[in-house]
């Protein structure tokens, strides 16, 4: 005799009608979440530029830059990324160079990859699954590019204007 758990539909639907509500709040926070934590690094960034050039003439080993070049554009894309990412403007496209920003820095940093930064490293994971998770599917309908996508149709939202399908 086999026996089975079922849940009632009258449980099961209304709870899965609310995560279906809720999933647009879910991706404004993980957008904000991720986004306060770079904004803030770029701001201490810029707040002692003379230790951030130091640190990455010493600590961040990023490839093929020159470490002053290097701080710049780090610093610029703590910045940039965190507003467009709060907007949801440029949503799957933007949140990718996130992804890749963020695992540059992780990359990059080595003390992240000792056992005294293991921490970090696990910070760095998390943001860049939260960022996987938003580029895989986008936005959410808070953002611009829904805004944008029901104004003008697909421009932005899907890639079509770079003839992804």
């Amino acid at each position: 005799m086999k026996y089975h758990i079922v849940l009632p539909a009258k449980i099961v639907r209304p709870v899965l009608r609310l995560l279906n509500r809720l999933k647009d709040v879910g991706d404004v926070v993980a957008r904000f979440w991720v986004a306060k934590i770079f904004f803030m690094s770029g701001l201490s960034k810029i707040y002692d530029w003379d230790t951030t050039i130091v640190l990455f003439k010493d600590q961040y080993a990023v490839p093929l830059l020159n470490p002053v070049v290097a701080a710049y554009i780090g610093t610029f894309a703590e910045f940039f990324l965190p507003v467009v990412l709060i907007f949801g403007l440029g949503g799957r496209f933007f949140i990718f160079l996130f992804f890749l920003y963020n695992a540059m820095c992780a990359i990059s940093f080595h003390f992240l990859w000792t056992p005294a930064g293991a921490s970090g490293l696990a910070d760095h994971i998390t943001w860049g699954i939260l960022l996987m998770m938003l580029m895989f599917h986008g936005s959410g309908r808070i953002s611009l590019d829904h805004l944008i996508h029901k104004r003008w149709g697909y421009l932005i939202h899907t890639g079509d204007e770079f003839g992804v399908k």
